[in-house]
C-alpha cells in the first residue's frame, strides 16, 4: 500500500500547495487535461489524489487518505472531535480566512457578543420567532455561540453567496469566511466585535484512521524530515 496524499484539485489552493512542497523539493504536477483529476508528484514515496478541498476531511475520516492539505476551518467544522481523527502535521501559511460573524451595519448599538443576545432575544418578542443567522458553519457557530451564552437565534443553511442573505431577507446576521471584508462592506455588514469564531489556513493533516503499515509510517517519516529541511 502506498502513502496517499489529498491535495485541492483546482485553483489558488492548488497553485500555492504546489509551491509550498515545491518549495521543499517535491515538485508536483497535474498529468493529462485541466479535466482530468490525474497527478504526479517526484521527490517523494506517495501517490497524489486531487480532490476538492471539501472531500478532504471526508477521506481523511475515512482513512482513504493518509495526508491532506485542506482549510482548518474545513476540517473542525466537518469531522467531530476532529483531534481524535486527524492531526495537524504543519500549517502551511496561506489560505487564510477568518471564520466571523457579521450584523447590519446600522446595528449601531450591537457591539459585542452581549449584544448579540439581548438583540435576538429583543428579536424574539416583536417578531414570534427567532433571529435567523445564515451560514454553512453550523457545527463551528453553533459551538462558539453556546459558549458565548447567547440563544434564542437559530441557524438557515447557506451554501453560496451568505453575504447576500440579509439583503433578501431570508436572514437576520451571517457566520462567514472573510478575507479582505469587501465583500461584507458591499453588503453593508460590519464584523461583529468579538465574533471571530476561527482563523483559518491551509494546513497539513495526518489521517490517525488510515492504515500506517506497510512502511508507510518510515515513508511518512522520511516526508516529514524533508518538509523540515
Amino acid at each position: 500500500m502506498t502513502l496517499k496524499l489529498g491535495v485541492p484539485s483546482k485553483g489558488r489552493l492548488m497553485e500555492k500547495t504546489f509551491d509550498w512542497f515545491a518549495d521543499r523539493g517535491i515538485d508536483m504536477r497535474r498529468s493529462g487535461s485541466d479535466r482530468e483529476y490525474a497527478a504526479q508528484v517526484d521527490g517523494a514515496d506517495v501517490d497524489l489524489v486531487l480532490l476538492s478541498a471539501g472531500e478532504i476531511p471526508r477521506e481523511l475520516q475515512a482513512g482513504r487518505i493518509h495526508l491532506g492539505v485542506t482549510g482548518s476551518d474545513l476540517v473542525r467544522e466537518r469531522i467531530p472531535a476532529w483531534q481524535d481523527v486527524v492531526r495537524e502535521l504543519q500549517p502551511m501559511g496561506f489560505g487564510f480566512a477568518d471564520l466571523i460573524i457579521a450584523v447590519p451595519a446600522f446595528w449601531v448599538d450591537v457591539n459585542s457578543l452581549d449584544d448579540l443576545d439581548a438583540a435576538a432575544a429583543d428579536f424574539r418578542r416583536r417578531h414570534g420567532h427567532r433571529l435567523r443567522i445564515a451560514t454553512k458553519y453550523h457545527r463551528l457557530v453553533r459551538e462558539f455561540l453556546r459558549d458565548a451564552g447567547v440563544a434564542d437565534y437559530q441557524l438557515v443553511d447557506s451554501q453560496g453567496a451568505t453575504e447576500g442573505t440579509v439583503k433578501n431577507l431570508t436572514a437576520e446576521a451571517i457566520a462567514d469566511i472573510t478575507s479582505t471584508g469587501e465583500t461584507l462592506r458591499a453588503n453593508h455588514l460590519t464584523i461583529l466585535p468579538g465574533g471571530l469564531i476561527h482563523r483559518s489556513q491551509a494546513v497539513l493533516f495526518k489521517s490517525r484512521t488510515a492504515d500506517w503499515s506497510n512502511g508507510n509510517k518510515e515513508i511518512l517519516k522520511d516526508l516529514v524530515d524533508r518538509l523540515h529541511g
